[in-house]
């Protein structure tokens, strides 16, 4: 055994039925994601080159960037990203739609900081999304109340009806996407928001005595195992680790459970390199990220633990998660800093 484990929590059914049903005299409550999607409002913009005419990022292949408010905030910060080609297995379609998720959170140091974390929801083919606010449902005295869903989320993975967040020391965090609700008349509690996503249940980090908890810096769908896994690693400098673990998923697309209850990987590395953004497997090759700061163009390393290539500049400014579309064999990621916002898609390389 490797030391490390997870520890799944109760279902917060009971919560979000309850939420549901209260949203539903004003109109609100659960909606398909179909026509969830059918509402994205927000326009992004195709973008290739930064001010001044510099390419962002030598091996970009295709990218787009959010809409001025976006593109600028200093309150929200993009981190995690999937596809639902990570969601299903085959063309890389959800619904009919090639769909792109990305994750956010809120400095908490920002005007308006606590705000939490939130998913973006991106149509590709029209580059329109929206945002969705992650919460906590509590039931207090009968009554269920809403809390911001404050974590980091540095990677996250959609497999089946899921999402998982990285929740850092925490472990992650789950939702399904069943439990998406319209809120039309909870918005002024919730900084505006309309359109959220209670948690569903939290697979908490845990370790044996002497073993450090693993750090769930970021996530995303390992697929050097038949049938898919979850890969999560660890951001680290200097005597920090810099783990890799692959946990077995279930067909429903979460962790594996033993017979403890517990869900343990099937393969711990500690081989990582410092600075780790986001690693995703494919092609039979670790796909790493790594950010230099908001001034020099990212780092794209490829390889096993031990023995990676660098890929120098060949991504923008401050990339983070990454994830791969086995269809067309492209990487999906996204930058972080203010004013040099871009989800971009690059070939993979060859280990």
């Amino acid at each position: 055994m490797h030391g490390v484990h997870l520890t799944r929590t109760a279902e917060n059914v009971a919560e979000i039925d309850a939420l549901a049903a209260r949203l539903e005299p004003s109109g609100g409550g659960r909606v398909p994601l179909a026509d969830f999607l059918d509402d994205v409002r927000r326009s992004g913009r195709r973008g290739r080159r930064a001010p001044l005419g510099r390419l962002v990022g030598r091996k970009v292949r295709r990218a787009f960037t959010w809409d001025a408010a976006d593109r600028r905030d200093p309150l929200w910060w993009p981190q995690g990203i999937t596809t639902s080609a990570d969601a299903a297995d085959g063309p890389g379609l959800v619904d009919g739609r090639r769909v792109l998720v990305v994750s956010w959170y809120a400095k908490a140091a920002s005007h308006g900081g606590g705000q939490g974390s939130r998913l973006t929801f991106v149509d590709l083919e029209t580059r329109r999304y929206r945002h969705v606010l992650l919460v906590v449902p509590r039931l207090r005295d009968g009554e269920v109340h809403l809390e911001p869903l404050r974590v980091h989320a540095g990677g996250i993975v959609w497999r089946g009806p899921y999402v998982h967040v990285a929740a850092t020391a925490r472990g992650f965090v789950t939702v399904r996407l069943d439990d998406l609700l319209w809120a039309p008349v909870e918005g002024d509690s919730l900084y505006g928001y309309r359109w959220v996503l209670p948690v569903r249940s939290a697979h908490q980090a845990a370790a044996e005595e002497g073993v450090a908890r693993l750090r769930y810096s970021f996530l995303s769908l390992d697929r050097s195992v038949d049938p898919p896994g979850l890969l999560a690693g660890e951001y680290g400098r200097r005597k920090q680790t810099r783990r890799f673990a692959h946990y077995p998923l279930d067909d429903t697309g979460l962790p594996v459970l033993g017979e403890d209850g517990f869900a343990r990987p099937a393969t711990l590395d500690d081989a990582g390199l410092a600075g780790m953004q986001g690693a995703v497997t494919g092609g039979g090759s670790y796909l790493v990220t790594a950010s230099h700061g908001p001034w020099t163009p990212g780092s794209l390393y490829a390889g096993r633990p031990g023995a990676f290539r660098r890929h120098r500049w060949a991504l923008p400014m401050g990339p983070e998660d990454i994830s791969w579309s086995p269809a067309d064999d492209l990487l999906w990621t996204v930058t972080e800093h203010p004013r040099r916002r871009w989800v971009v898609a690059v070939p993979r390389p060859a280990g």
